[in-house]
């Protein structure tokens, strides 16, 4: 059984698609599966069983891109099953082009506000004729063993500026709970200028015991290091979900977002969401269309310290 499998670019949305690719690899044990998707979201399927083959989608660089589509289809060769978890008109495009038994492109089956995880598995559940119950997120990292207590803190969102809490307000949060955790601040490469903001009031109120790892690691070393923690204090990201795959103690922090349906799956006993519930949330946008920011603003350094007591 040769399976094609196309992810989100996302790297929350692709682990998200975890608990789905499991049930397809059990429903179908000895299947060769081809994954595609973005060089950040395949990353995160290191190891994974069945997985023979990986493919980076980089159609976006250079020449025609609906060429280098139909390129990428041709290089996917014959396949009994094609499955996309993504809804582009590229992704479909491409699809058209794969020559499987069956194919499928991803469609929400309900308006209703459910999680993603659901979702995703049930699109999986329909195309395929299953009913498989949503299991938990999973990657396969070995987590990092870290010598003392430790807080990750992570001030980035790739998605847009609206979904970060602010530097000076994580600041707060690593500095009140210094005395009980080393400190890890993470971050892509994009949110260095963030993570650095954060070290500076850590310097200047004294504290020593931490590392700024932002636009530092691998994706690899990311999910490992966050794997190993102890608390996990973040905005909605994908690192969220790297910890709630790993039932990693976090406080998530959300604002413009659906916390209905891309909070941490399966993680209500380790995880806690601070929000406000504004009536202009949830806005889904990069940034604030009021221009006031209030659902991020209104959140405290006391409310997620609050909120780590109730999680302790």
């Amino acid at each position: 059984m040769k399976i094609f499998i196309e992810i989100p670019t996302w790297l929350g949305d692709a682990i998200m698609t975890t608990p789905a690719i499991q049930n397809i690899i059990k429903t179908y044990p000895d299947a060769k599966i081809t994954l595609l998707g973005s060089f950040v979201s395949t990353q995160a399927f290191k190891d994974y069983p069945n997985i023979e083959k990986v493919l980076v989608d980089d159609t976006k660089k250079s020449g025609n891109r609906y060429k280098n589509l139909i390129s990428l289809a041709k290089s996917i060769g014959k396949v009994d099953l094609a499955i996309s978890f993504r809804r582009s008109f590229s992704s479909k495009f491409m699809m058209f082009f794969v020559k499987a038994k069956k194919k499928f492109n991803y469609k929400r089956l309900t308006k209703e506000e459910i999680h993603l995880c659901i979702r995703y598995n049930d699109f999986v559940n329909k195309v395929l004729n299953l009913n498989n119950k949503v299991g938990d997120l999973k990657l396969y990292f070995k987590p990092f063993s870290y010598s003392k207590p430790t807080l990750g803190i992570n001030p980035g969102a790739t998605y847009g500026s609206a979904k970060r809490w602010y530097p000076n307000e994580f600041a707060k949060v690593a500095i009140s709970l210094a005395s009980k955790y080393d400190i890890v601040i993470f971050g892509g490469p994009a949110e260095t200028d963030i993570a650095n903001d954060i070290e500076k009031e850590l310097i200047k109120n004294g504290i020593t015991n931490y590392q700024n790892l932002a636009g530092k690691t691998t994706i690899s070393e990311l999910i490992e290091k966050i794997a190993g923690l102890d608390l996990f204090i973040t905005n909605d990201s994908g690192p969220m979900h790297i910890a709630a795959a790993y039932k990693t103690k976090t406080i998530a922090i959300f604002g413009p977002t659906k916390f209905t349906e891309t909070n941490q799956w399966n993680n209500d006993k380790n995880g806690l969401i601070v929000t406000k519930n504004l009536e202009c949330a949830p806005c889904m946008k990069r940034s604030c269309p009021l221009k006031h920011h209030n659902c991020m603003k209104e959140i405290t350094a006391d409310d997620v310290l609050k909120a780590v007591e109730n999680l302790a």
